[in-house]
């Protein structure tokens, strides 16, 4: 990066700092993943320079012949990899994929359900500040107060009266499987679209780790980072009945022209992940998240939902005394990266919240298995059960430094 260095001296050194500051944090945020180098490389490449609004042979512009390319093959890949009929790789983020989704099935002031928030649902499943929430009438459906998890029959009872005309299933702090085939059996009993939003689970379900909503859903919205382990971005698939409807929902429903070198890299990350390691990798992000488990159960922590079937944890903090806030906090000094998040019926605000959200996907990316994961466990512990004592901090910080020594990150871009 030595144009990079000479030209922007300040972008250069915080990407510098970025990058050692992965290496040396244990990066718990259940969202966030690291990309291979060649993602990376697709990433910063001259595609970023080429407009291309449109599809691959029917674009406004000259001289995609090039972006043509890496689009249609990200189509396929995307198409292999999900067993879907349709996919549409062109959608900049996971909530636009979700309005175009959202565009392409209902009319402004239709009634849709989508997940609470507080309850493990995403802003854009109709959260009331949300555009989603504003726009349409959106009904927010609620876990089961004692197990934590969504009861079907309940949703179909709430179904039965408010009259959706779709369902948004999916989320984003919500540890337990998702059952495709109870929400399909809720949508056809009050005709309704069934949308699924897989931006957490994708990569567990393309490796078999989880159930696929390919099969039951009139669409599916993915981003393509987190367990897909690709670039910040997303697409969407659907039946090939709705093909038309959702690519005109996003262009020139949504947006103009779309970013090229993200969709190459997307391209990239989905030839890795039709391979058999991406594969042993999920499995080991399942192993890893379950041994998490195991340990804050021994180590008496309340686990909401009793527990984990994903890449992902939910604990309850508030349980011993304290907030998600000054959890996170207090781990942040210890290089241990978590995210402060509501849990189920939380009397806290979200930006205070009763518990913490850690993932997996990033530690197995670097190697790390279930002992490590143990360790982890323990050095969490040990912050948050003497949350202001600075030299416990300073211990674990060191403990912290030793494990990520072991299992290094982004050895080049460091310079080491």
């Amino acid at each position: 990066m030595e144009e990079l260095c000479r030209t922007a001296p300040e972008v250069y050194r915080a990407i510098i700092d970025e990058a050692e500051r992965e290496h040396s944090n244990l990066e718990l945020i259940a969202s966030e993943n690291f990309v291979s180098p060649a993602v990376l490389q697709a990433m910063g490449s001259v595609m970023t320079n080429k407009y291309a609004e449109g599809y691959p042979g029917r674009r406004y512009y000259g001289g995609c012949k090039c972006v043509d390319v890496v689009e249609e093959l990200a189509i396929e890949r995307a198409k292999e990899l999900f067993k879907a009929e349709h996919a549409n790789v062109q959608p900049l983020s996971g909530v636009p994929a979700n309005l175009a989704v959202y565009d392409a099935f209902l009319e402004p002031g239709d009634t849709f359900f989508g997940l609470s928030l507080s309850h493990g649902g995403h802003l854009s499943h109709g959260y009331k500040v949300s555009f989603t929430g504003k726009v349409w009438n959106s009904i927010q459906y609620t876990v089961d107060p004692e197990t934590e998890q969504i009861n079907y029959n309940e949703l179909l009872k709430l179904a039965k009266e408010k009259k959706p005309k779709l369902i948004m299933a999916g989320a984003s702090a919500y540890p337990r499987t998702l059952y495709w085939d109870k929400f399909k059996e809720i949508c056809d009993e009050v005709g309704a679209y069934l949308v699924a939003d897989i931006a957490h689970i994708a990569g567990l379900i393309v490796a078999g780790e989880h159930p696929s909503p390919i099969p039951y859903a009139d669409a599916v919205t993915t981003t393509t980072h987190k367990t897909l382990r690709g670039p910040r971005s997303a697409i969407i698939l659907c039946k090939e009945k709705w093909a038309k409807q959702i690519d005109r929902a996003v262009f020139p429903g949504l947006q103009g022209g779309p970013h090229m070198h993200i969709i190459a890299a997307k391209a990239v990350a989905f030839k890795e992940a039709l391979s058999d390691d991406f594969k042993k990798y999920q499995h080991q992000v399942i192993l890893n998240a379950k041994a998490f488990e195991e340990e804050f159960k021994k180590l008496g922590w309340r686990l909401v939902a009793g527990g984990t079937d994903t890449h992902l944890l939910l604990i309850d903090v508030k349980s011993k005394g304290i907030t998600g806030k000054q959890a996170e906090e207090a781990l942040d000094k210890a290089n241990i990266t978590v995210n402060k998040n509501t849990i189920p019926y939380d009397k806290e605000k979200p930006f205070i919240a009763s518990g913490i959200r850690i993932g997996t996907p990033a530690l197995t990316t670097r190697g790390m298995k279930e002992e490590e994961m143990k360790k982890i466990a323990r050095l969490i512990d040990k912050v948050l059960t003497k949350i202001d004592d600075d030299r416990i901090v300073q211990e674990v910080k060191g403990e912290v430094k030793e494990l990520t020594e072991e299992f290094p990150l982004y050895s080049s871009i460091r310079g080491k």
